[in-house]
């Protein structure tokens, strides 16, 4: 994987991170493969057309969940396809919770950009 390659896909699961994007569901659908899937930390498993309106649903509030991305892998699968790892540590001001995640997604390049055919989010149990 070159350098370039993994630093793009890495801006894109971040963007997909921020409210701007997450209210955006052109901008949502255009990062989506047609066909893909979330298998969520919950446990439910959402397609393209709830993962869009879920995501334009969210009305982030004066207490915001802190989210912090860290430890990104990103590895080649096949030509033009990718596979992005990473933790993500949420905190909440109000009530001072926090929790971590471990995600994973699956990019491919369609028709010359980047989309997101999958991504899985698992809960890291509290010790």
């Amino acid at each position: 994987m070159d350098q370039e390659t993994a630093e793009t896909l890495i801006a894109l699961e971040r963007s997909l991170h921020e409210p701007a994007t997450r209210g955006d569901r052109q901008q949502v659908a255009a990062l989506l493969a047609e066909d893909f899937v979330e298998f969520g930390s919950s446990g439910r498993i959402f397609n393209k057309a709830q993962t869009i309106s879920a995501l334009a649903a969210e009305t982030p509030s004066a207490d915001e969940r802190r989210l912090q991305a860290f430890d990104f892998v990103v590895t080649d699968l096949a030509q033009d396809v990718a596979l992005v790892t990473y933790k993500i540590d949420r905190s909440q001001t109000r009530t001072g919770t926090a929790r971590t995640t471990l995600r994973s997604s699956i990019w491919k390049r369609i028709d010359g950009r980047w989309q997101m055919l999958f991504h899985q989010g698992t809960v890291v149990p509290a010790l």
